[in-house]
């Protein structure tokens, strides 16, 4: 099982591959706003541990279970956004609360997450009640 920095690599790596079609060190860094080095250790680790295969100075891709792992991530990111969106979180907290709270929960937690996003979006009513009580609650304060 990936750490949570080899998932953050992972994830990025997975997102630059799906955008551009290609991931290389230097965009990875960027990314992750880190230090090429950085990038080429955790590379290497990530390749040790079947994730991707990295060959230097040729570039990287991700393995059958690399690319399982990354879209699964993206997903578990994406999911968080949806439900904090849903919410009422304010729109410029909502990149760094889901980094804060992403690693922390199970993935039997975030399948419950998704039943209750897939719950509020299968009637828009259940939001709409959502965001009145969030309306009272912030009259109360």
């Amino acid at each position: 099982m990936p750490t949570p920095s080899m998932e953050d690599y992972i994830e990025q790596i997975y997102m630059l591959i799906e955008d551009k079609g290609y991931a290389r060190v230097s965009d990875i860094a960027e990314a992750l706003s880190v230090h090429p080095s950085s990038v080429t250790k955790m590379v290497q680790k990530l390749d040790k541990d079947e994730y991707l295969v990295y060959e230097k100075y040729r570039g990287l891709i991700l393995t059958p279970k690399g690319k399982k792992i990354g879209k699964r991530l993206v997903y578990r990111h994406e999911l968080l956004e949806q439900l904090l969106r849903m919410m009422g979180v304010k729109e410029e907290n909502i990149y760094e609360d889901v980094e804060g709270i992403e690693h922390h929960l199970s993935w039997d937690a975030i399948d419950r997450v998704g039943d209750l996003v897939q719950f509020f979006e299968e009637d828009e009513s259940r939001i709409e009640e959502l965001r009145e009580i969030q309306r009272k609650n912030e009259e109360e304060q």
